[in-house]
């Protein structure tokens, strides 16, 4: 059958472009045994993509020019020769940008029966989500009545870091780029929120807003958030250290903070982290957010694109704040 992808047909220089992109058709060959064909509903466009797409050594290797890009999935298994995956199971992967693909299993998780939508084990119950609890609960080790300020906060994992952050007890300090992005986590309860686009001195509203100091910093930016937080960071205050979204685009390198040695005079604590290599606590995560949704404790909010021709889209509208919560895009195979 005849299935369509998105390939990497050049290397962004600053902010991706559609050119960057382009569509392709392949043909896949038949099911052998220990196969099934899957049929994408939705795939995630996430800002760790764009780091994948500069040709350097990191955590993760560099998407390939002319290959199809990879990412999170949810699809469903239409034709099968496997006993683990029959026809009809929806499973997650990493294989989104395509419509359809053959698969013998390997690196694939079948998802529970859940009143949920699919589309939320790309966002609040998977990697996201994920992201936000690992950062708060197994690097920072947030306590109840501490301070946690959130940059990114409307995006797919700060939005669900402010709603831990508000469940374990914490007063939650936000920063956003608009003033809608501020109202609605405003309504989630979030105790102050900072549209960073409308003030002078970031560090000085954030002191406004956290006079009592900032004990976690749940950092999803960099560069002027860094530097204000570190300002405003009380003693043995601990960074979980998420991205850097500020950088992402940047086609040189940017300076450094000039107050760094507020980590020393302070006694911070700053450790960046990489949520695949804590999945293994992931059952924990699932039982307990899955609980939150179910109560209404935690909301879950998407913003979602249409079709695959739309993914680059979303993909670039991440970088201009389009989304609130988590971006995903709907195919319409």
């Amino acid at each position: 059958m005849n299935a369509q992808q998105i390939v990497l047909a050049s290397r962004p220089e600053g902010m991706p472009t559609a050119d960057n992109f382009t569509p392709q058709s392949v043909e896949l060959p038949p099911i052998k045994p220990g196969e099934f064909l899957v049929k994408n509903l939705w795939m995630s466009v996430d800002p760790y993509m764009r780091g994948r797409m500069i040709d350097r050594k990191s955590y993760i290797a560099p998407f390939a020019i002319g290959a199809p890009l990879e990412g999170g999935a949810i699809g469903e298994v239409i034709e099968s020769q496997h006993p683990d995956f029959p026809v009809g199971t929806k499973v997650s992967s990493m294989l989104g940008w395509r419509s359809h693909y053959v698969s013998d299993g390997t690196e694939h998780t079948a998802l529970p029966q859940t009143p949920l939508s699919e589309s939320h084990f790309l966002g609040v119950m998977g990697m996201p989500g994920m992201t936000a609890w690992t950062g708060l609960n197994r690097i920072a080790k947030l306590q109840a009545g501490e301070t946690l300020f959130v940059s990114a906060a409307s995006g797919a994992v700060g939005s669900v870091a402010c709603q831990l952050g508000l469940l374990m007890g914490a007063k939650v300090v936000a920063s956003v780029g608009s003033d809608e992005k501020a109202q609605h986590l405003k309504s989630l309860g979030v105790d102050a929120v900072i549209n960073y686009k409308s003030v002078d001195n970031l560090s000085e509203a954030l002191k406004h807003a956290a006079p009592q100091g900032i004990d976690v910093y749940f950092e999803n930016v960099g560069g002027d958030h860094l530097a204000a937080s570190l300002d405003n960071m009380n003693d043995h205050g601990r960074i979980a250290v998420c991205g850097m979204i500020a950088q992402y685009n940047d086609t040189a390198p940017t300076p450094g903070p000039s107050n760094l040695a507020n980590i020393i005079i302070k006694k911070l604590k700053v450790e960046g982290f990489i949520v695949f290599e804590h999945w293994q606590h992931y059952p924990e995560f699932a039982k307990q957010m899955g609980q939150w949704l179910a109560s209404g404790q935690v909301k879950a909010e998407q913003t979602i694109y249409q079709g695959l021709d739309n993914a680059a889209e979303a993909f670039i509208g991440l970088f201009q704040g389009k989304n609130k919560g988590k971006m995903v895009v709907q195919l319409n195979n």
